[in-house]
C-alpha cells in the first residue's frame, strides 16, 4: 500500500494507460491485439480489458470488426487544449505570421521534449513546391535545425548526458556520431543559428534559431526550403528574417 492509501496496482494501471496511448500516438493506423501486445509486453487479458475501457471512454477506437485498435478522438481534444492554453504559442503567432510573409517559406515553431522536437505551430509556404509538416509531429533533435538550435543552448556535458553516443540516421547526411554533432553545436553557438543540410529529409534545407526566453531554451523557430530553390540571396533573406523573428519572439515571451 502506498503512502496515500492507494494500491500499487492503480499506479501500474495509470502507467500502462499512458504507455499504451503513447504507443498508438507513435504508431498511426489500426493494430491487432497481438501486435499491440508484442509492442507493449502486457499480459493479453489485462491488455484487452484496458483497451476495452479506453474504447468506451473514447481514447482508443476500433475498426468495424472490433479487433483492431488505434488512437481515439479524445487524444486530439487534449492535444488541442495543450496548444490553446500554451502562452508561448499564443504569443508567437504574430512573429510567425511576419516570418512567413518575409520568407514566403514554411515556418515551424517547436519545443524540445527529451531528445526530440515536437512541432507546435506551422505556417505553410506560399510556393507550389513545399514541405508539409503537421502540428504534433515528433522528430529527433539531432537531425533538425530546430533541435540543434535548442541543443546548442546546453553545455557539451549536458548534451552528452542527453544523447547516446550513436545517433539514428534519417538520411545519408544525418550526424550519427554524438561528438561530431557537439562540434557542430559549437558553430551554432558562435553564429546564432543552426542548419539542417538534408539531414532529416532529402532535398530539404532548414535554418533554425532558439528563442531565448528560457535558459536553456525550450522553444525554437525554423524556416524550411527545398534545396532546389535555395539561392545565396534567398538564404541570406531567411537568416535575416529568422534573427528578426527571434528578437520579436524573445520580446513577446519575455514574461513567460
Amino acid at each position: 500500500m502506498s503512502a496515500d492509501g492507494t494500491g500499487g496496482a492503480q499506479v501500474k494501471s495509470a502507467v500502462r494507460t499512458v504507455e499504451l496511448l503513447e504507443y498508438f500516438a507513435g504508431s498511426p493506423g489500426m493494430h491487432s491485439l497481438a501486435s499491440v501486445q508484442e509492442a507493449v509486453g502486457y499480459p493479453k487479458s489485462s491488455l484487452y480489458m484496458l483497451l476495452r475501457t479506453l474504447v468506451e471512454l473514447g481514447w482508443v477506437e476500433t475498426d468495424a470488426t472490433g479487433t483492431r485498435y488505434g488512437i481515439g478522438v479524445r487524444a486530439l481534444l487534449v492535444g488541442t487544449a495543450y496548444l490553446d492554453g500554451d502562452e508561448a504559442v499564443a504569443a508567437a503567432r504574430p512573429a510567425l505570421d511576419r516570418l512567413s510573409d518575409d520568407t514566403t517559406e514554411t515556418i515551424h515553431l517547436a519545443r524540445l521534449d527529451g531528445t526530440d522536437v515536437v512541432y507546435l505551430a506551422t505556417r505553410q509556404s506560399q510556393h507550389y513546391l513545399r514541405p508539409f509538416t503537421r502540428v504534433g509531429r515528433r522528430l529527433p533533435a539531432h537531425s533538425t535545425a530546430l533541435g540543434k538550435a535548442l541543443l546548442a543552448t546546453y553545455s557539451d556535458d549536458q548534451v552528452r548526458a542527453m544523447l547516446p553516443p550513436a545517433l539514428t540516421a534519417l538520411t545519408v547526411h544525418t550526424h550519427t556520431d554524438r561528438e561530431r554533432l557537439i562540434e557542430e553545436l559549437h558553430t551554432v553557438r558562435e553564429r546564432g543559428f543552426a542548419v539542417d543540410r538534408e539531414e532529416n529529409t532529402l532535398g530539404l534545407r532548414c535554418f533554425g534559431v532558439a528563442i531565448p526566453y528560457r535558459t536553456p531554451a525550450r522553444d525554437a523557430v525554423s524556416c524550411s526550403v527545398p534545396a532546389a530553390r535555395l539561392t545565396p540571396a534567398h538564404e541570406q533573406t531567411i537568416k535575416d528574417a529568422l534573427f528578426d523573428a527571434r528578437d520579436r519572439l524573445a520580446l513577446a515571451t519575455r514574461r513567460l
